[in-house]
């Protein structure tokens, strides 16, 4: 029997995860939750359970017990005899859990990325001293490599760098905290995905996150139609279930074992964002979105207008526009992010990257559809 232990099921790659492990009949799935109160842990729960489409009768639900807790307190916040008990059994380990706000102060990202990462570990180090530990399965992210030019390797990253924010220097600094732990023998897993998308045969994800405020703003409905040259800029974005496929796989193998995996597009297929632009544009209008010509003017000027367009358009879009910066630091750094060996060592396992061509329209229609109908209530 295999029980896992997951932290941050209610994001768009937990989400995709628990359905793939549930497939097999011998798992049980402890799922850490923040939650106020029990009530408020169980409505979180029915949550989930509505967008897996898990009925009251599927015996799925019957392997799964929410645990209320928060990974940035000491026993990952939970009842000391819930741990207690979790500790004797729990065979696997996935971290997904994290707070994606890029402007955090650093202490705060620390706490949100190191300080779980500590806590995580220790729980690791009971289940391993008890000989059940199978895996441990620790989700990072390919920003590790900050400002690094050209393109980031499928290694741990010791080099010095600068970073664009508190979120990528927090990541790499959880990852420089559990690196002794890979050295010393734990059977861990580092996975780095890119920008995360919605499942690439439905568009379907739990949450509308970085991407999809990204599309908007590309589109020009945000700013008059008007957005910044990106030149040669690439977006490396991928597919929710593809990162999810790789994550359950990679926790039944040793192959994988002290690795860093990089779950994203690669420097070959991620997309000119000059290109998205354009196709992004034709999906928004093809949906009825209201849009006007597209005009694209230096990055420089665009910034010098921006507090002129923000008097002309609604609050909202001018709220959304305070975000922007973030994306004009990443605009300034030609960078890849290398996935050769994840792609490889996936072939066995039937595991392939989808195409861009792919998905594309189908997650983009995919929140169109849900903005129409929120606009619609």
């Amino acid at each position: 029997m295999n029980t896992y232990f997951i932290t941050g099921a209610t994001g768009a790659i937990g989400a995709a995860l628990v359905p793939l492990l549930l497939k097999e009949k011998d798992t049980d799935l402890f799922l850490l939750i923040r939650a106020e109160n029990k009530g408020n842990l169980v409505e979180r729960l029915g949550k989930l359970f509505d967008f897996w489409g898990f009925r009251e009768d599927d015996e799925k639900r019957g392997r799964i017990k929410a645990v209320a807790g928060d990974v940035k307190k000491p026993y990952l916040g939970m009842d000391r005899d819930i741990y207690q008990k979790l500790s004797e059994k729990c065979t696997h380990i996935v971290h997904c859990a994290g707070n994606v706000r890029m402007n955090l102060p650093l202490e705060e990202a620390r706490s949100c990325s190191v300080g779980s990462a500590r806590h995580i570990m220790e729980l690791g180090r009971i289940c391993k001293a008890k000989n059940h530990l199978k895996k441990i399965e620790f989700v990072s992210t390919v920003g590790v490599g900050g400002r690094m030019q050209g393109v980031v390797p499928e290694t741990w990253l010791t080099s010095e760098r600068e970073f664009h924010n508190t979120y990528e220097q927090a990541k790499a600094e959880a990852e420089d905290f559990i690196k002794p732990y890979a050295d010393e023998g734990f059977p861990i897993t580092v996975h780095r995905p890119s920008m995360v998308v919605g499942d690439s045969k439905t568009g379907k994800i739990i949450h509308f996150q970085i991407f999809y405020h990204l599309c908007e703003f590309l589109s020009g409905g945000r700013t008059l139609g008007i957005t910044p040259d990106t030149g040669a800029t690439r977006l490396d974005i991928i597919p929710s279930d593809y990162v999810a496929g790789v994550i359950a796989w990679s926790s039944k193998t040793e192959k994988t074992r002290g690795k860093i995996l990089h779950e994203c597009s690669g420097p070959d297929e991620a997309i000119l964002v000059s290109e998205l632009k354009k196709r992004v544009w034709k999906i928004f209008i093809g949906h009825g979105e209201r849009l006007s010509k597209p005009l694209s003017i230096p990055v420089w000027l665009f910034k010098s207008i921006l507090p002129v367009i923000g008097l002309f358009v609604s609050k909202p879009a001018a709220r959304a526009m305070k975000a922007l910066p973030v994306f004009f630091d990443y605009l300034a750094t030609t960078q890849g992010f290398g996935n050769e060996q994840t792609r490889n060592g996936l072939k066995e396992a039937g595991i392939e990257l989808p195409g861009i061509d792919d998905y594309l329209e189908t997650v983009v229609n995919k929140y169109l559809g849900y903005k129409k109908t929120k606009q619609a209530a």
